[in-house]
């Protein structure tokens, strides 16, 4: 391989980072992400830097912590000063070119007050290339499905199981074919637009899912039953589950059922332990069906000639519930919203094949680029490259996982109202090693769980006295890490008589 390397990078929505045959899954089977793998570095303690998907998608994009880059909800606009990994490739010569969504909500001091971009938070992150946008509404892929003979897919009913009854927990398949899910369709753009390219390229491919809604086409539809998986990691039931934190008994009976399954009413409380494995089936089918149309991806690189010239990096931005805890979807504090996939396959590195089990942060991928590409970030970065652990020379690693969730509604203040705080106070913190989980919320009550003894984080230890010095040390080691990652983009120079003096350590 000579030259510069394209750059592939595939983001599926809300992929749990347990859920990969490479890692042992109990049931699920990705042999297109174990075959990356094979050729690649598994990084088998990869976390979300915040949730929902704008937090998380920014700190995966900037490098950025949530106390750094301040995007704390979907909808809360990205500070237009912040470098990002497609700004970078462009520094690098690339055109970066993007098949999906980067659920970016735009800084609004640089916009009329009119503009439709302030009316969505599903903008363009700056420095992309859009070539297919596909965002939450989804108009362009049933548009495409009309196109090819689905005369229906006019609205986002289409993802109705067929025969089900609007709302329906199902695991009947969708109208549309395993060929025409809005997988397919990016993947087929993305193909598509490979045949066109003549030099090195930088492409996003950012899929939908396994995202709700929960449904599934032919073939992934029923491939798992609600028996198939590991235990739930969970209490006995909702009500012991949501009091063991004020948060907990705020957010839990407000989930809404609709949110997971299309045209569903009601709570996700009002669901029963049955629900959650019929749910969670669908969910395993789900990820079957991106991890095929991965498949199709890797065969048109090497039909392409590409395959040994690129780069992939495949991972999520956040996690997925799907069950544990009694809850679905992401937020909140336990592991399960924020353990992701991370594979990265390096055709120049020496080692394949391996597992790298250090923690490592969705905030890693922008300075991991910036290194494989000769630049530098505009700005200081919280992550850290990755290249070093690929090479096994992790040198002085970080010890624990750390991110962040807030809460806060701007718009609706219905938090702060329930909660008599702030808006800046409805936030939380977590660091998290081999052996204890401590999470600090600014106005609230922490929790402390010894991952060890109870890895299913059911028994909050924070106020039990014989371990209140392993909190006060976590909180220590938390405050710490904090300062340490407060904004250095000119803390790392200083003016001198002979002019500024830069040192990045």
């Amino acid at each position: 391989m000579t030259g510069r390397p394209n750059i592939l990078l595939i983001t599926a929505d809300q992929w749990r980072g347990d859920c990969l045959s490479a890692t042992g899954h109990a049931c699920l089977r990705t042999p297109n992400v174990d075959a990356l793998a094979a050729e690649g570095v598994l990084f088998a303690r990869h976390y979300a830097g915040a949730a929902p998907c704008s937090p998380a998608r920014a700190t995966l994009y900037t490098g950025l912590y949530q106390m750094n880059h301040r995007v704390c909800r979907n909808g809360s606009p990205l500070d237009a000063r912040f470098d990002n990994l497609a700004l970078a490739a462009r520094r690098a010569g690339y055109d970066p070119t993007l098949f999906g969504y980067t659920d970016t909500a735009p800084d609004p001091r640089g916009l009329d007050q009119n503009d439709p971009h302030l009316t969505t938070y599903e903008g363009l992150l700056p420095g992309f290339t859009a070539r297919q946008l596909l965002p939450e509404h989804e108009k362009q892929w049933l548009s495409w499905l009309r196109s090819r003979g689905h005369a229906e897919a006019h609205t986002r009913d289409i993802h109705i199981p067929v025969g089900a009854r609007r709302g329906e927990i199902s695991n009947a398949a969708t109208a549309y074919s395993k060929d025409e899910t809005q997988t397919a369709f990016l993947a087929g753009e993305f193909i598509r637009w490979l045949g066109e390219q003549d030099a090195p390229w930088f492409a996003h491919v950012s899929f939908l899912r396994p995202h709700p809604p929960f449904s599934a086409p032919p073939r992934y539809n029923d491939l798992f039953s609600p028996e198939d998986g590991p235990h739930f990691a969970r209490a006995k039931n909702h009500e012991i589950e949501q009091s063991a934190h004020p948060y907990l008994s705020y957010a839990m009976p407000r989930a809404k059922k609709g949110n997971f399954i299309y045209g569903a009413a009601g709570r996700v409380n009002d669901w029963e332990d049955s629900d959650f494995g019929a749910i969670r089936a669908i969910y395993y089918g789900m990820i079957a069906e991106v991890d095929a149309q991965l498949g199709q991806v890797w065969s048109a690189l090497k039909e392409a000639r590409a395959w040994d010239n690129t780069l992939i990096i495949f991972t999520s931005d956040h996690a997925e519930m799907a069950g544990d805890h009694w809850t679905l979807g992401k937020g909140g504090f336990f592991d399960g919203s924020y353990h992701i996939p991370l594979v990265i396959r390096d055709p120049q590195a020496a080692t394949r094949g391996s597992v790298v089990e250090r923690f490592t942060s969705a905030a890693d991928i922008f300075p991991t680029l910036c290194d494989r590409l000769n630049i530098e970030p505009e700005n200081g970065v919280d992550g850290q490259s990755l290249l070093p652990l690929m090479r096994r020379e992790p040198g002085n690693w970080r010890e624990a996982a750390f991110w962040e969730f807030d809460f806060r509604d701007i718009a609706t203040q219905e938090p702060e109202t329930h909660f008599g705080l702030r808006s800046n106070e409805c936030n939380l913190a977590v660091i998290r090693d081999e052996r204890f989980k401590y999470v600090h919320f600014t106005a609230l009550s922490p929790l402390l769980f010894d991952l060890q003894a109870d890895p299913m984080e059911l028994n909050n230890l924070a106020s039990d006295e014989a371990y209140l010095p392993v909190r006060l040390a976590y909180a220590e080691k938390l405050l710490s890490l904090r300062a340490r990652h407060l904004d250095q983009t000119l803390a790392f120079t200083e003016l001198t008589e002979k002019g500024p003096v830069k040192h990045r350590p």
